[in-house]
């Protein structure tokens, strides 16, 4: 029977959260003397977020007890067609899920969070600790994946504190570009160990500034390992002041005379409060695109972070009806994500929005490292529509990041005063140079640990030292789809040839499947011997150049033939039939039809 723990709130005063820390010191040498402890090792290690940019999920295990930090995904790269999402193997935590009492959560960003439905399709969570604005967010998740009954969503702030048998949990408030971001401190029987999450330090923050005092605190008493942000590691100096973005966003709303198109990253609140905000002081309404943009700012009007009054979200219809001077267009796409709002505008195939002369586009983001070509891309697409193009130089300030640069990552090895450091959250050259600032400000370099996912450093009486390997693995997500392509070309001096590899969703019952669809349950081997058999067929028919055939027969069993279904930013359309060339032919509510060419094609029933 798994132990429940102990969820306690303080509300005091500066002074009482420091006595809270102390009592949470000193239960800490209380374990320290307990016999039982002497020989067993706290393991710290993490299943993604090393040599990479996302899927973030760090674990602190000791004895039969396991507490997570963060569930997130990784936005599949070019090389990876037909894949939403990468997400850590998670089969090291399913043998052990007798021992897991939490998932903490830092902050609502998708590389943090968003791997949270599919964890909880493979491992059951008793409790899952968040942020109001982050809780928010993913019950949104578990409601579209019919999950809300699988865990225990627990609010918390930076006063929250966690009691287990092994872990004296509690928080710190950081600066992101999220409201409520969150560092944890966890004390355990062999050290305390404190994760910083994704953090800046933002003296003039858009919201509350992160909380100093407590991290002075923490090095003040004692931090045996230091998790910490590295994303930004080659980035010289300090990251630049959310609202030094505010005042050249609302520049640009002033001298723009046309529309004014704005993309950013959904996720990024603050920088998404800040545009709104804009555009409530030059009059300009609101036309939002983008599912995730419009999720999330529903979400965050209701958590009181983003406000403007109604009247100022307006629908296409009324848009039709204003001058140009007098509407803002906020959506996706910053980062040219073949399918997102502003790839559509730019491309000339999205239902309400044509480029014409007088826009101006604005990119209120700066490149994930990848995604460079993808943008340019779609800014010369833009142009050629007519459009004006803003980028992010170091000149406009139109966009700055949420993650410390040197200086900032140095601040904070400085007031947490660490023993080991264990850069976390970067490519592997981010973790390098961060391991190499921590020697700057007197860390020992053989006190760093620059490690792969899988790796293990082990804790004992305040040491610590590498322990044995985790196995792990990257799995490959099409979360949206009953099936997926994934086509391979080999390039070999002797061998040349494709191999493609076809994924079906038969019987699961957790998300989009054949059984869903059917009501029925499926045998594999009968499935597969009647998929290759047509496949078989088929293949014939087109080796002997009778194709029509092949797409007659794939028009004629359709699922989606003639059915409504929600379609991208086209709304509610009819789907016809599949083309010889490929493409997809589809009519709207108003009669008026489409051809559409692209790679993939992601359907929701309304």
């Amino acid at each position: 029977m798994q132990e429940k723990p102990i969820h306690n709130k303080y509300n005091g005063n500066k002074n009482t959260k420091n006595k809270n820390f102390n009592r949470h010191r000193s239960t800490h040498k209380n374990y320290k003397n307990t016999k039982h402890n002497k020989t067993i090792d706290t393991k710290v290690y993490a299943l993604g977020g090393l040599n990479e940019i996302g899927k973030n999920m760090y674990c602190v295990e000791h004895d039969n007890e396991i507490i997570i930090i963060d569930a997130g995904v990784k936005f599949a790269e070019e090389g990876l067609p037909g894949i939403d999402y990468v997400i850590p193997d998670y089969s090291y935590l399913k043998r052990n899920e007798n021992k897991i009492r939490g998932l903490l959560i830092t902050h609502g960003h998708e590389d943090h969070i968003g791997g949270i439905p599919f964890l909880l399709q493979v491992v059951k969570i008793p409790f899952i600790y968040a942020s109001p604005l982050a809780c928010a967010m993913i019950t949104r998740k578990l409601e579209e994946k019919r999950l809300t009954n699988a865990t225990h969503l627990i609010r918390i702030d930076d006063e929250y504190q966690i009691k287990t048998k092994y872990f004296n949990i509690g928080f710190f408030k950081t600066n992101h570009s999220i409201p409520e971001s969150l560092g944890i401190i966890i004390n355990s029987p062999n050290g305390r160990i404190v994760s910083t999450g994704d953090f800046k330090f933002d003296l003039t923050p858009v919201g509350e500034p992160a909380d100093f005092q407590k991290m002075s605190f923490l090095g003040e008493t004692g931090v045996t390992l230091l998790l910490s942000d590295s994303t930004n590691a080659e980035v010289p100096t300090f990251s630049k002041s959310e609202k030094q973005v505010a005042y050249a966003v609302q520049e640009e709303f002033r001298k723009t005379e046309g529309r004014l198109i704005v993309a950013t990253f959904a996720s990024n609140v603050h920088r998404v409060q800040q545009i709104v905000e804009a555009a409530v002081k030059f009059n300009r309404k609101i036309l939002v695109f983008g599912r995730s943009m419009e999720n999330n700012i529903q979400v965050s009007r209701q958590m009181g972070y983003i406000k403007a009054p109604d009247s100022f979200f307006i629908s296409n219809n009324e848009a039709k009806k204003l001058p140009d001077n007098e509407i803002l267009i906020l959506c996706t796409g910053s980062q040219g994500e073949a399918l997102a709002a502003l790839s559509r505008i730019a491309n000339g195939t999205h239902k309400f929005v044509k480029i014409k002369p007088g826009d101006t586009v604005v990119f209120s983001s700066s490149p994930i490292p990848g995604n460079a070509s993808s943008i340019n891309v779609v800014v010369n697409r833009l142009f050629r529509a007519g459009a004006k193009v803003l980028v992010n130089t170091a000149f406009n300030n139109l966009h700055t990041s949420g993650h410390a640069s040197q200086e900032e990552q140095k601040l904070m090895m400085l007031l947490t005063k660490p023993k080991y450091f264990f850069p976390v959250h970067g490519e592997y050259r981010m973790l390098k140079i961060h391991a190499e600032l921590a020697e700057e400000v007197g860390i020992p370099k053989e006190n760093s640990f620059v490690l792969s996912n899988g790796d293990t450093i082990l804790l004992n009486k305040g040491t610590a030292r590498l322990g044995p390997r985790i196995h792990v693995d990257d799995i490959y997500v099409d979360g949206k789809k009953i099936c997926g392509i994934l086509v391979e070309t080999i390039l070999d001096p002797d061998l040349k040839g494709v191999i493609v590899g076809i994924g079906l969703n038969v019987n699961n019952e957790d998300f989009q499947s054949m059984k869903q669809i059917t009501h029925k349950e499926y045998k594999i081997s009968k499935l597969a011997i009647g998929l290759k058999t047509f496949m078989l067929i088929y293949y014939n028919l087109y080796q002997t150049n009778q194709f029509h055939k092949v797409l007659e027969y794939a028009n004629s069993i359709s699922y989606l033939k003639d059915q409504w279904v929600e379609y991208g930013e086209y709304g509610e359309v009819c789907f016809q039939k599949l083309l010889d060339d490929g493409s997809v032919l589809f009519i709207d509510r108003q009669g008026k039809t489409y051809k559409q060419v692209i790679n993939e094609i992601s359907l929701h029933n309304k």
